[in-house]
């Protein structure tokens, strides 16, 4: 993640290019949410255009004109691009949870920060020499071409963020087909970043959309043959689909979380920790933590903790009414249920009214003490909803977050100070984000070290997406020449 250092060199990188932008963005009297939401549907121009061919054709024009920028100019725009989401960050958030009505709005804001700043740029794409007797080679990275990239409803901003700003840096331009019940503040967002990089010197439509995507649209951008790379953040129809394509395809697939505490750890911070970020926008994060594993001996202190740290315990039956609110269907033993969507990130205070139990607004979790078969360990919840179990060890603990989080191989943690154990948890669950003594979190840099992504390509094998995963390696050997020593 950058530092703050980092990020005030950028401000002041493009502080004359952004006045351009300001005054652009803030043409007219300032508008409510709602009417934004009103305001920008089925608007054409600065990317948005009505068919997928004319996306694609404007894309592959302005990646022509974009490949010969440099690595120079490809950071002088995503600068402009980093300033323009810091500045308007804030009121894509609250329009995200306004159109889609999910999660909160003030951890919405801090998504999209994390990855404004969090995402590699050019710096990502260094090339890589070596000499020797034969003479010297160098490796480069270069960009594919047209990207076409699915966005999902519960990441809407962020994850156009994410995607942007990776791609631009590896040269490549984007059609996105976002997902239809976020089109309005997709096409904002898309918006914008055009606007940033026209501000910057860079060719308008390196970014384009649909203003009324649909699923047929999301097929097209998958097979079109001006699209040469395909980057799916979805459910796993649309991840099956991308990979019919014969396309070279990133996916991002699903996960349920498991998170172990075993009886070395500081379980005061695990439960602080655990409550803090599964509650995070409602838990509709692929990474937040869905499962807690305790190891008995210390279950009831951790329980403790959690509630300490603002979780709503449950009850046994408010457990069994909850149940058959959340689930549509509750799957056999040891097996996924089916989610009721109408609940999926909602505040915790509105799943328990569903229930007739009425709590302050400011709890963010539910926690239910349940048996190991229970359809909640065993399902991608998506809500503010955490079944903790209870195990007789920390093998055992190991032993059920492999298998309830189904081989995703997407996201863990364990809080424990036993090195044995957290590094044989480390090699089974074999994750793309493997996290020991914090929140999950702390593997997309918020909390602790490296950096941000929104894509976790576990499915294809590429974990974080970054600019490197969106370029193609290319080598330049010379034999017996340019070696002076």
């Amino acid at each position: 993640m950058l530092s703050e250092h980092d990020v005030k060199a950028i401000i002041e990188r493009v502080k004359g290019r952004v006045a351009a932008v300001e005054s652009a963005d803030r043409q007219g009297p300032a508008l409510a949410a709602g009417d934004e939401l009103a305001a920008y549907e089925g608007q054409l121009g600065e990317g948005i255009y009505p068919t997928i061919d004319k996306a694609v054709a404007a894309a592959r024009r302005a990646f022509v004109q974009f490949r010969d920028m440099g690595l120079d100019g490809r950071r002088t725009i995503v600068d402009a691009m980093r300033a323009t989401m810091l500045r308007e960050g804030e009121r894509l958030a609250y329009m995200a949870r306004e159109e889609t009505g999910l999660g909160r709005a003030d951890d919405k804001i801090l998504k999209n920060r994390i990855v404004t700043l969090g995402t590699p740029g050019p710096e990502d794409l260094d090339p890589h020499a070596v000499t020797g007797d034969d003479g010297m080679m160098v490796t480069e990275w270069a960009p594919y071409g047209v990207i076409g990239s699915i966005s999902p409803t519960t990441n809407p901003t962020s994850t156009i963020i994410n995607n942007s700003i990776a791609m631009i840096s590896a040269g490549n331009a984007v059609v996105f087909n976002v997902h239809p019940s976020a089109k309005a503040v997709s096409v904002e967002n898309i918006k914008l970043l055009n606007r940033a990089i026209v501000s910057a010197g860079g060719p308008p439509d390196l970014i384009t959309a649909l203003p009324n995507p649909t699923l047929e649209s999301a097929r097209e951008v998958m097979y079109h043959p001006d699209v040469r790379v395909l980057l799916v953040t979805g459910g796993p129809g649309v991840v099956k689909e991308a990979l019919k394509t014969q396309k070279k395809a990133i996916t991002a697939g699903p996960g349920n979380p498991p998170a172990v505490v075993d009886q070395t750890a500081d379980v005061s911070k695990a439960g602080r920790d655990i409550v803090n970020r599964a509650s995070f926008d409602n838990n509709i994060i692929c990474v937040d933590e869905k499962t807690t594993i305790v190891v008995d001996t210390v279950a009831d202190r951790l329980i403790q903790a959690m509630t300490a740290a603002g979780a709503y315990r449950l009850k046994e039956h408010e457990l069994k009414r909850l149940e058959r609110v959340i689930f549509k269907e509750a799957g056999p033993p040891s097996k996924p249920g089916l989610i009721n969507p109408e609940w999926i990130g909602k505040d915790a205070s509105v799943i328990l009214g569903a229930i007739g139990v009425s709590v302050d607004p400011a709890i963010r979790l539910l926690v239910a003490e349940v048996p190991k078969e229970h359809s909640l360990v065993w399902t991608e919840q998506m809500m503010p909803v955490m079944p903790v179990v209870r195990v007789k060890d920390v093998d055992v603990a190991i032993d059920l977050a492999v298998r309830s989080e189904h081989k995703f191989r997407h996201t863990a943690s364990i809080h424990s100070t036993n090195v044995a154990a957290i590094t044989k948890m480390a090699r089974e669950m074999n994750c793309s984000i493997f996290v020991a003594n914090g929140p999950n979190y702390a593997g997309l840099g918020e909390g602790g070290e490296g950096f941000a992504s929104f894509s976790i390509a576990s499915p294809t094998g590429e974990g974080l997406t970054r600019p490197r995963s969106l370029s193609r390696e290319r080598r330049l050997a010379i034999a017996g020449g340019l070696r002076i020593v």
